[in-house]
């Protein structure tokens, strides 16, 4: 039985389990011959994978809901029952449902228990999680139809996943609603197109992205910043190649358990060669390079390295999932007493940037030894208690939420996950620091102890952002696409009234760029109506709209994106407040009306 209260994470999955189930039984009845796959609980909803000639459409969909809300009304128990294997492949072949017959071969191979769950005429193959009856079941919406391969393989067929949500509650469902519809306005693929900030085309390859001028210049910032903070906290920067021998992934361990993610080898003079698909290795080759001393410890070395990783078709999605990337890459070179002090600088790194980015809400989560670990029970204790205690003082003071993920760790070692809430709620895993104990053996990367003797270094894999991609895609998302002055690739457009106002125009533009602003002139002979809309579309954040009067009174009248207006403002105090404005990474206009 599911947990009863209705605001727990259980009895959510249990709803929305229980949901998908009404709706594969809707599906069949109203387009029979349809085969059924699988239909989990996801985060955000459910969804269900269907094998069927009719191609659904949204008007099915509406017919869909219809059938799921009858069939809910009739209070039917979820009856779960165990089989054996051969009573389930009867009962599957049966009804000629070729995907379950896969699913039951899998479930025999696992050695697990194989359940079939009812509800009213509708059986599933499923290890269960559902509420008592279909009573419960009231507040739901289907939302998309898309395209998925059987187990996410493309060589498997094309199935239609048809997706939902479901919430105890009108007021949770409306909620989730409308916050879909503002994340459509929100689409970074959307919003990328409008503003011209990225490009990816099929021509040269799916999840290869081509950055725009605009989109390359808000990049560029988020570099530049960073490498300042990082500069700040001692990090030396270093480059790598973006292909390596496959030797290298061999002794790393990743050409073993990570190859379905590698692009496939080339050969050179002989010799299989693989595009990067990490940072970590080539860091590593930099550390052993030379011995160093305890004395020399922590080393920290950063890169924004470009790397590429096979993701499927399937999962790829605008800047958010792409097949190559740029991480925000760094390795820390540390011993086991200095995890401490090196968390708690990491700590407040995360805190530095998610905070200039407008993220607030932070929290982290701590993910210690799973079942299965390398490295000793004493070396796990110290690194876990350094970052629980952490957790506890430091990243609560500066405000972070934690949990603990028990066993949630990698073999490696204990690693904190964080995420970030954006502007309308939703929840982004971006940063991650992770200790490993094991890479450093695999490459055999010491350090000369204060005896003289030599000892593995522990090491740090961390990323703030993540990867620029992706946390690009998140801020403009984040923003809506107005982003605060010091991201903004254009910062002021300079609107002209009549032709007669160009060269004033073109005299404040030079005085901007000198003051080490982003302008922009738009001096056509369009109607200044059609100018501010233009600016306007664009998210400029100000606007100078250059008159007659103005050139006379010696002012500029100046408007913000969200249409409030200043007026009366001289050269030197505009550029002065953007200056300042930019120079603070204030995420509010300090030019407003009085």
């Amino acid at each position: 039985m599911p947990n009863s209260d209705i605001n727990s994470r259980e009895y959510l999955d249990s709803l929305r389990h229980s949901c998908a189930h009404v709706m594969a039984q809707a599906v069949q009845e109203l387009f029979p011959g349809t085969k059924i796959t699988i239909g989990p609980a996801i985060e955000s909803g459910f969804y269900y994978d269907f094998d069927s000639e009719h191609h659904f459409t949204v008007e099915d969909l509406a017919k869909i809901e219809k059938r799921m809300r009858q069939i809910a009304e009739g209070n039917h128990a979820f009856k779960g029952e165990v089989q054996t294997y051969e009573g389930s492949a009867t009962y599957w072949k049966g009804r000629n449902e070729t995907y379950k017959l896969e699913l039951l071969d899998g479930i025999k191979e696992r050695g697990e228990t194989i359940t079939h769950y009812t509800h009213d005429t509708f059986t599933d193959l499923c290890r269960g999680g559902h509420l008592e009856s279909t009573k419960a079941i009231r507040h739901f919406k289907l939302l998309s139809v898309a395209g998925a391969y059987w187990r996410g393989d493309e060589k498997r067929p094309m199935l239609q996943r048809i997706y939902g949500t479901a919430f105890p509650s009108k007021d949770g469902l409306d909620a989730y609603l409308k916050q879909m519809e503002e994340a459509k306005k929100r689409d970074h693929r959307k919003l990328g197109t409008e503003l011209d900030l990225f490009s990816i085309h099929e021509e040269v390859g799916a999840g290869l992205v081509h950055w725009h001028p605009k989109g390359a210049l808000v990049r560029y910032q988020l570099e530049q910043f960073l490498r300042k903070l990082l500069d700040r906290d001692g990090y030396q920067f270093v480059y790598t190649p973006h292909i390596a021998s496959e030797e290298l992934y061999k002794i790393s361990g990743h050409l073993q358990n990570y190859a379905d993610l590698m692009y496939a080898p080339m050969e050179i003079e002989n010799q299989p060669f693989r595009a990067k698909p990490m940072n970590c290795p080539n860091h590593v080759m930099i550390y052993r390079s030379r011995l160093h001393s305890y004395r020399d410890l922590p080393i920290r070395f950063a890169e924004f390295g470009t790397v590429y990783r096979f993701e499927k078709s399937g999962v790829l999605h605008g800047l958010l999932r792409v097949r190559g990337f740029t991480q925000d890459d760094a390795h820390l070179f540390c011993r086991l007493d200095q995890i401490r002090e090196e968390m708690v600088k990491l700590i407040s790194l995360v805190r530095d940037v998610y905070k200039a980015c407008g993220f607030e809400q932070v929290k982290c989560y701590l993910a210690t030894r799973p079942e299965k670990a390398m490295g000793e029970d004493a070396l796990w204790k110290s690194a876990e208690g350094q970052i629980r205690e952490v957790l506890e003082t430091h990243a609560k003071a500066l405000g972070f939420d934690f949990e603990i993920d028990e066993g949630g760790g990698a073999f490696y070692g204990p690693k904190i996950d964080i995420k970030i809430k954006d502007a309308i709620g939703r929840e982004w895993q971006l940063g991650t620091i992770q200790l490993d104990f094991n890479l450093p053996r695999r490459f055999d990367a010491k350090y000369r102890n204060a005896e003289g003797g030599e000892d593995f270094v522990v090491m740090i894999h961390r990323a703030i952002f993540g990867s620029f991609e992706r946390f690009f895609g998140i801020l403009v998302e984040h923003f809506a696409g107005v982003f605060p002055l010091w991201l903004a690739p254009v910062q002021v457009k300079i609107l002209t009234i009549n032709d007669e106002m160009e060269p004033h125009a073109k005299e404040l533009f030079a005085a901007l760029k000198d003051g080490g602003l982003r302008p922009d002139l738009d001096a056509s002979s369009d109607k200044i109506g059609n100018k501010i809309r233009n600016a306007t579309l664009e998210k400029v954040p100000y606007m100078v709209v250059l008159g007659p009067k103005d050139v006379a009174a010696g002012t500029l009248s100046v408007r913000l994106h969200d249409g409030r207006q200043v007026a009366g403002i001289t050269r030197d105090a505009l550029i002065d407040k953007l200056q300042q404005e930019a120079r603070t990474m204030s995420l509010s206009p300090v030019i407003t009306p009085s």
